[in-house]
């Protein structure tokens, strides 16, 4: 059922106010959710406020997706209450992109922007007919309401930010393509370019970061932070949680478990909550140590008066046995994520296993490696990062023998190498589980010397027992992702290549996968843009700058960029001080106006004034009798006028500070 708050005519700020209340954007009441016998939600609230920016993390199956079509109300739930402000835009990312046929890229970015830019349109033609009717109150009215619609939207400049975007998102060279010719992760790009600038109330992002390179992972936070977004979104990029999350809600069992903050802060209180845990069954054990003492004394216990007591030792039992799984189950999430090497770093009588001098590679007239010269060795951990196209996977396949080099020296030692790959080419679609990992018949299998039974082995990798008869060809991409990471660790190989292993993974099974790795004896190279799990396992990497350039480090990625960043940011301080100066001396001749010399004189007194009547407002609104004599919803909007006024104020007196710095 979906409800609307649709009062009409009503006040912006009533719109945020019932009672002194502030009202949820979106509520999902008491929701529950089935698919055939497959309990996926049950009786579960969830809200939405102004400016939050929600995670929902859980495994694959969990119920994440449904839920957040149920928030965009693209699917309907089986019982509970979606109840939705009127006109309020809620938009999506989807996992497949549709587009209207024929349109470019640039095209397609902007079918999205088309509300916002008839509303600059008709801000512009009232603009000029107020010229010459500066008094016309329904103009006025007109004028006021587009302006509070294009500030929220930042819709002002939407074409230097279109271009902005394009460029960012790597879409530049594209931007007069049909958007049908390009590839899932492009189309991609191109859908969350447009909703980006759309800006909808609410925005709603399913995995934003997969088939984004670290600088345009980068370049989305910036956007959702500054832009103040209302958003939910899904993801496994861990370092993308804590950048953007204000709340964290865990979907685990069909019910919804919330945290404030980002993922550090789900860990946190995760570790917090496994020790609440561990004390309340200690307390149980005592108790039910005392309680079935009791019972054993005999014939009292089977009196009628006694039959309550009975019941509540044998639910005592029953949550006894369910509480030490709930223990060991966040126990052991919490030990996966400890940032803790296995891996053995001497290099001493290591295993050569590459060693390249000098290569060279092109693909067409694009330079991918010059001069680039390592060694790899049996024990070593190398993440392969670097913007998108730059020449990664080419690398991959030249270590695979796949590529040749167009110059140089390679050589590549006598041992085995297991790969995964993005497309999974290992996996057969028309077998099933079973079958895939034992193609002779049976149901055991070996995992680095150990035989175990095929279930046994894939529990681990979160697959219940029923999944082993299942075909390859109908799991979702996550699941086919982890069949063929499980499928590969059972494989006697002495060095790991992999191509992007956490795409489509949830964050429990990149946690697993993690543990695999730390765990495996031989040397792992892999390409991902997943700073987390490349903090967590590299001990090198081999950075892709483009045009041929292949730097390596042995500093963690996380910390490279922020020095990277940092670097930047100084030359583009360079860059603008030194336009700066050039600016000044073209405009050394700007004087200011009368009206501006008058205004410089009287605007700090002004100024003044405003702030001094903010401060009296927010006393009034946290004084009882002061909020309650004049109205909340009056003191409310009184002060957001107030801080309006001011902001414009304070604006015209920079803006004349800045001419009487270029005067000087």
């Amino acid at each position: 059922m979906e409800l609307y708050l649709n009062e009409v005519n009503i006040s912006k700020i009533l719109l945020k106010f019932h009672k002194g209340v502030l009202l949820a954007l979106l509520d999902l009441l008491n929701i529950s959710k089935a698919y055939e016998t497959q309990q996926i939600l049950k009786e579960v609230d969830f809200f939405i406020n102004q400016g939050e920016r929600i995670c929902i993390i859980g495994k694959n199956g969990g119920g994440k997706s449904t839920l957040l079509k149920i928030i965009n109300g693209t699917l309907k739930s089986d019982s509970g209450r979606r109840v939705v402000q009127k006109y309020l835009k809620v938009d999506m990312l989807d996992q497949i992109p549709k587009f209207t046929e024929n349109l470019t890229v640039r095209e397609a970015i902007e079918e999205k922007l088309e509300k916002l830019k008839s509303a600059k349109l008709q801000y512009d033609e009232i603009s000029l007919k107020l010229e010459n009717r500066f008094d016309d109150v329904g103009l006025l009215k007109k004028q006021e309401e587009l302006i509070n619609f294009l500030d929220t939207h930042n819709a002002w400049n939407l074409d230097d930010k279109i271009q902005r975007v394009l460029q960012k998102f790597d879409l530049l060279e594209y931007e007069n393509r049909s958007v049908d010719l390009l590839s899932g992760g492009e189309q991609r790009r191109v859908t969350l370019a447009g909703l980006v600038l759309e800006k909808p109330d609410i925005l709603l992002l399913d995995e934003p970061t997969n088939h984004l390179d670290v600088y345009m992972v980068e370049f989305l936070e910036e956007m959702l932070l500054k832009e103040k977004f209302t958003l939910v979104f899904i993801s496994h990029d861990r370092y993308f949680i804590d950048a953007i999350a204000t709340k964290t809600v865990e979907i685990d069992n069909c019910k919804l478990r919330t945290f404030k903050g980002g993922y550090q802060d789900y860990l946190v209180a995760k570790e917090q909550l496994l020790q609440s845990l561990n004390k309340e069954f200690e307390t149980l054990t005592k108790h039910l140590k005392s309680e079935e003492e009791w019972l054993r004394r005999g014939v009292r216990a089977r009196l009628k008066r006694n039959e309550g007591r009975k019941q509540r030792v044998f639910e005592l039992r029953e949550k006894a046995k369910v509480n030490p799984s709930i223990i060991n189950k966040i126990k052991l999430e919490l030990q996966r994520e400890q940032k803790n090497f296995n891996r053995t770093k001497s290099i001493n009588r290591q295993k050569m296993l590459f060693e390249m001098y000098d290569i060279k590679k092109s693909l067409g007239e694009k330079l991918l490696i010059e001069n680039f010269s390592t060694r790899i060795l049996q024990k070593d951990a190398i993440a392969i990062v670097g913007k998108n196209g730059s020449g990664k996977s080419s690398f991959l396949k030249i270590l695979l023998g796949e590529l040749s080099i167009d110059d140089g020296l390679f050589k590549k030692g006598d041992f085995k190498i297991g790969y995964f790959d993005q497309q999974r080419e290992m996996l057969d679609d028309d077998k099933n589980i079973l079958e895939t990992f034992c193609p002779n018949g049976g149901d055991r299998v070996d995992v680095r010397g150990k035989n175990m039974h095929v279930f046994g082995y894939l529990k681990n990798f979160l697959f219940p027992k029923e999944h082993l008869n299942k075909k390859i060809g109908i799991l979702s991409g996550g699941e086919k992702n982890r069949v063929a990471l499980a499928l590969l660790f059972t494989k006697d190989v002495d060095c790991l290549i992999l191509d992007e292993p956490t795409n489509d993974l949830d964050i429990p099974t990149i946690n697993i996968l993690e543990e695999h790795i730390q765990n495996f004896q031989g040397a792992v190279i892999f390409v991902s843009h997943d700073r987390y799990f490349v903090d967590k396992i590299a001990q090198k990497l081999f950075i892709f700058k483009g045009n041929g350039k292949v730097e390596e480090s042995f500093l963690e990625y996380s910390e490279y960029l922020s020095i990277e960043k940092e670097i930047n940011e100084l030359d583009n301080f360079k860059t603008q001080k030194r336009e700066s100066k050039k600016k000044e001396k073209s405009t050394s001749s700007v004087k200011l106006t009368y009206k501006e010399q008058q205004d410089y004189k009287t605007l700090p007194i002004e100024i003044e004034k405003l702030e001094t009547k903010i401060i009296e407002l927010n006393n009034c609104l946290e004084n009882k009798e002061c909020y309650e004599k004049i109205g909340l919803a009056n003191l409310s909007e009184d002060l957001e006028k107030t801080q309006e006024e001011l902001d414009i104020l304070i604006e015209k007196y920079l803006a004349i500070e800045e001419k009487i710095e270029l005067m000087d």
